[in-house]
């Protein structure tokens, strides 16, 4: 029996626990949605339940990248639902922020062309190999979550002023690191000598 014939490549099932999270946390993006615009940004429990389903949802980014490498049930399923899932989560918190004033309109615009656009570059290359997730990458998701947790929450004034700087330090972050993967990109991209 020769090595490939020994090699036994196991069947991940599609209804896993990683893409239950997955879709989970697409389904939460419209009751999240619902949630802020219910709140009008005035109305301060409704938007400390957007916040925690935000934070929620958030989470499960983390969990189920986790339990997908861990117990090896990644799936190709997985693989373009996950980075959709968050896309739409952090684009509906950033549009909906810059919707009721709390956010400018430049920095969703930035955060989303760079989100969208890299994700795009990602499928792009996806052929010639994979553009995992940086230390930046991932420094950029959590000061993102951050930022937008802090703006959800009704914070006294003095408290919501820190909001800007942690979002401020999120879009640098964000445009670094796109510059940071367009550059991993087109490594990949180039052909072999």
């Amino acid at each position: 029996m020769t090595g490939a014939e020994s090699t036994v490549v196991a069947r991940v099932p599609l209804l896993n626990a990683a893409n239950v999270l997955t879709a989970l946390r697409l389904l939460l993006v419209p009751v999240f949605a619902v949630t802020v615009v219910t709140s009008g940004m005035a109305q301060a429990g409704w938007r400390m339940a957007a916040c925690l389903i935000f934070v929620v949802a958030s989470v499960t980014d983390l969990v189920d990248g986790w339990i997908a490498r861990r117990f090896g049930l990644v799936t190709s399923l997985g693989k373009v639902a996950d980075p959709i899932a968050d896309k739409a989560l952090t684009g509906a918190a950033l549009v909906l922020l810059s919707w009721y004033d709390r956010l400018p309109w430049w920095v969703t615009a930035v955060i989303l062309l760079r989100e969208w656009g890299i994700t795009g570059m990602r499928f792009w290359v996806i052929r010639h190999g994979v553009i995992a997730a940086s230390r930046g990458g991932k420094i950029k998701t959590a000061l993102q979550i951050l930022a937008i947790t802090w703006y959800l929450w009704p914070m006294p004034a003095a408290a919501a002023a820190v909001g800007p700087w942690i979002m401020g330090a999120a879009v640098v972050v964000t445009v670094l690191t796109g510059f940071d993967y367009i550059a991993q990109a087109l490594r990949l991209r180039r052909p072999a000598p």
